[in-house]
């Protein structure tokens, strides 16, 4: 252990405190007890992490690397294994700063002596579209063109979307681009960006990672080629879902309530975070009014619209893939008297199996059409009188 004695008394790039912690781990063992080779592997492997740390920081110090070198020949003689639990008497030490269920820094800004465990927010954008903000409100909108969804510290995403209907203002997104900024050692910036019949399994520059591929602090998985891909960046806990489905893109994520906030104040126009501006919104802040008894639909009758699809069969062939009749139900059910494009079902659906793996509460996973002021309530027989379709489709040709 003489290389790790002379770490100690060398302080430049960190290397001295993960010595100085090392050696606390391992100044109580006892060779003779049993549990000695389990404890001293434990050491080195959070030793091995804390080195890491300082890689970069370290890259020209000949003592680093004769650490590195030392604690590789101790695992080798040890027979201990790279994965596998790490000593955890010094919480500081054990920290991985690009986990960021481990990490605290935020948290600590704020003053807060205890650090529960953080809050999780949800967004989702699909069909026609309809918008999941991360306050849990469903909006339905126009947002022709390029709009952003999330730009704060840690994220970019923006959504371009165009028209589906020849004289309809209704849109859907066939452009998604995502910017991960930079974060300490974890991750330089990353751009990804998927478009229709591109749905990439790499950020634009060919990688499939962000920082070093060990600890695979951002990386990408490609869940079905060319049509379903996840995005999993550890160091901010944020997940995203991107699919196509028929013509068109669909956007789920997942992400810290605290990092979602950090935001400036010049960064305000976040369609996730604060929905829809009203001049591009088509519902009516949430209420879905019925129009009067006998009121046909914009394309004069209520039973041959040009979609191909009457209500009762929309209905029909959205309930064979959601039984629950909630917002997503309906906006099925919008979407195909719209387009006509069956596939706007099978992105209700994926919307809403999204929600039911990224959302955090199982109690919001559903939201149901809101009653007032002559509207629907989750107990009213929504199609039997058109309510919230007529209406919405009105607005939206």
């Amino acid at each position: 252990l003489s290389v790790l004695g002379d770490c100690q008394l060398h302080s430049s790039c960190g290397i001295q405190k993960c010595t100085t912690d090392f050696v606390s781990f391992t100044s109580h063992l006892n060779v003779a007890l049993e549990d000695f080779d389990s404890e001293f592997c434990k050491a080195l492997r959070a030793y091995s992490v804390c080195t890491y740390r300082n890689s970069k920081v370290c890259r020209g110090n000949l003592v680093y690397h004769s650490a590195v070198l030392g604690i590789g020949d101790l695992m080798t003689q040890r027979n201990c294994t790279k994965d596998g639990p790490t000593s955890s008497t010094n919480p500081e030490m054990t920290r991985d700063p690009c986990n960021y269920s481990g990490h605290t820094e935020v948290r600590e800004h704020h003053g807060a002596e205890k650090t529960p465990s953080p809050t999780y927010l949800f967004c989702g954008l699909f069909g026609d579209p309809h918008l999941r903000t991360f306050k849990d409100h469903f909006q339905t909108c126009k947002v022709e063109g390029a709009w952003p969804l999330i730009d704060n510290n840690y994220l970019s995403v923006q959504v371009t979307n165009v028209p589906v209907v020849p004289g309809s203002s209704a849109t859907a997104t066939n452009k998604i681009t995502i910017i991960f900024k930079s974060y300490q050692d974890c991750t330089d910036q990353k751009v990804y960006q998927a478009m229709t019949d591109d749905l990439p399994a790499a950020f634009v520059d060919g990688t499939t990672s962000g920082g070093d591929g060990n600890t695979r602090s951002l990386h990408i998985v490609e869940k079905v080629s060319g049509s379903y891909v996840e995005m999993h960046a550890r160091y901010i806990g944020t997940t995203v879902y991107i699919r196509q489905l028929g013509h068109y893109l669909t956007l789920a994520i997942r992400m810290p309530r605290e990092l979602v906030l950090a935001y400036e104040e010049s960064q305000d126009l976040q369609l996730c975070v604060n929905g829809c501006p009203a001049s591009e919104r088509i519902d009516q802040g949430g209420h879905l009014p019925l129009p009067v008894v006998g009121r046909l639909l914009p394309w004069g009758t209520a039973s041959h619209p040009p979609s191909g699809y009457t209500l009762e069969t929309a209905t029909s062939k959205c309930h064979e893939r959601m039984l629950v009749k909630d917002i997503y139900f309906h906006s099925c059910v919008f979407d195909l008297l719209t387009t006509g494009d069956a596939n706007f079902t099978a992105a209700a659906h994926s919307a809403l199996q999204d929600v039911e793996a990224l959302h955090p509460s199982k109690e919001h996973w559903h939201i149901f059409p809101r009653s007032g002021g002559g509207g629907v309530g989750r107990d009213s027989k929504f199609f039997d009188s058109l309510g919230f379709l007529c209406f919405i489709l009105v607005a939206y040709l």
